[in-house]
């Protein structure tokens, strides 16, 4: 199930944000400061390159690539 990313209040959508940004494996290397991370998913998330999905079974949220995403989930 996709999660419009605006319909998330500001803070509950920031804590995502971050917790993706700071996860095992996703900075690469990257040492890029945390704010910067953050708005660049901000900007994948309005420009709708990014989506987040919700998962009910497990009760998890997740950031995708839209691309990456089946798409009878984005069309539902």
């Amino acid at each position: 199930m996709i999660i419009p990313h605006d319909q998330l209040e500001a803070d509950t959508l920031t804590r995502l944000i971050e917790d993706f940004v700071t996860r095992d494996g996703t900075d690469n290397g990257d040492e890029t400061p945390l704010e910067r991370r953050v708005e660049r998913v901000r900007r994948a998330l309005g420009k709708g390159e990014a989506v987040i999905v919700f998962d009910p079974d497990s009760q998890q949220c997740q950031l995708a690539l839209r691309r990456d995403v089946p798409r009878e989930w984005l069309e539902s």
